[in-house]
């Protein structure tokens, strides 16, 4: 998975400019998914208030965003952030491609140009950091480890040749295994974020003060390890259309996997990094105010907005996490009502 999305000049995302963040189009054309952002502007002006609080709370001045895309969320937040009378000093943008590099700041001139000088770029993370860190559909993207239940013991799953040269399965023995016993079927298989986990441990280590919002799709423990999903959850975007065959078409396709907050939580505990909330995109939206835009917002900006929070479409299956670096503890707004993190 790690070199199918970041091999240098061959993975989807570091082959070149790839086609996401494009709706889809009469005649075919189009990207091959899009998200949140690209979707409805309100979406980046509910999460910049609960920006803005973070902000205010924790006493800082700078905004990361990891895996910004097309660069459509950094300009709504910025622009969302300058309106509330708290821009930041400093935008930071993690990110490893520079195409998209050149293209989020195309994105932030054209929409946001008094802002965009804000903006920088870095490769990695700092030793320490200070600030607001936001992460939408990044941490589905970080590469897991597949397991397969042969009914008796785990093994994990690679990929080979076969003995016609091509791309194929291949399991061996392993000490990895779900974190839970759930009673599995013979055949299943599922996933370990042991990428993801590390992630969000290396953050919670250098967070000296902020918090750090996560917006993706995926399920508390107990439901992302439940015997009824038996096929693992990692799944393959393009053209809008979604398959279950990450070996074919390999570089040319986006290749994700739900996120296991629980797991996302436990790694930040362990490393001192204390949960603030977790709730489904919906909840955390109409805390954050959506249904004030909702009400000004003209007809088609309406219908594309309500996408983000009916349960069919993105409402329920993506949720927020929310953390806080030790000492910055402040009941975050996008969390007042229906807050889960008992259920992680």
């Amino acid at each position: 998975m790690e070199l199918a999305l970041y091999a240098p000049g061959l993975g989807y995302y570091s082959g070149g400019d790839r086609q996401f963040g494009l709706m889809p189009r009469a005649d075919g054309s189009g990207g091959d998914f899009v998200t949140a952002p690209e979707m409805s502007p309100l979406f980046g002006r509910a999460l910049a208030r609960q920006v803005a609080q973070a902000l205010q709370a924790t006493g800082t001045r700078e905004v990361w965003e990891f895996g910004a895309g097309s660069g459509a969320l950094a300009a709504q937040l910025l622009l969302t952030l300058d309106a509330l009378g708290c821009a930041p000093e400093r935008y930071t943008i993690v990110d490893l491609s520079g195409s998209l590099r050149e293209r989020q700041a195309r994105t932030v001139a054209e929409r946001a140009p008094t802002l965009a000088p804000r903006l920088r770029w870095v490769s990695e993370l700092p030793e320490a950091l200070e600030g607001v860190v936001v992460g939408n559909e990044v941490l589905d993207a970080m590469p897991v480890a597949l397991i397969y239940w042969t009914g008796e013991v785990w093994q994990e799953r690679g990929v080979a040749l076969d003995a016609d040269g091509r791309l194929a399965w291949a399991d061996r023995p392993t000490d990895l295994h779900p974190p839970v016993d759930s009673g599995f079927v013979p055949g299943t298989v599922t996933e370990l974020p042991r990428i993801a986990s590390g992630f969000i441990r290396t953050l919670a280590q250098r967070l000296r003060r902020g918090a750090a919002f996560f917006i993706d799709y995926g399920f508390p423990e107990h439901e992302y390890y439940h015997p009824q999903r038996t096929g693992g959850t990692l799944m393959c975007h393009r053209g809008h259309r979604a398959d279950a065959e990450p070996l074919v078409d390999v570089g040319l396709k986006d290749l994700t996997a739900h996120v296991d907050f629980t797991a996302m939580a436990l790694a930040a505990q362990e490393a001192g990094l204390p949960v603030l909330g977790y709730t489904s995109q919906a909840r955390f939206l109409f805390n954050c105010g959506l249904m004030a835009d909702l009400e000004t917002a003209d007809l088609r900006e309406r219908a594309m907005a309500l996408k983000l929070v009916t349960e069919h479409e993105m409402g329920e299956l993506f949720k927020v996490l929310a953390l806080g670096a030790p000492g910055c503890e402040f009941d975050p707004i996008g969390f007042a009502v229906g807050d889960r993190t008992h259920t992680l």
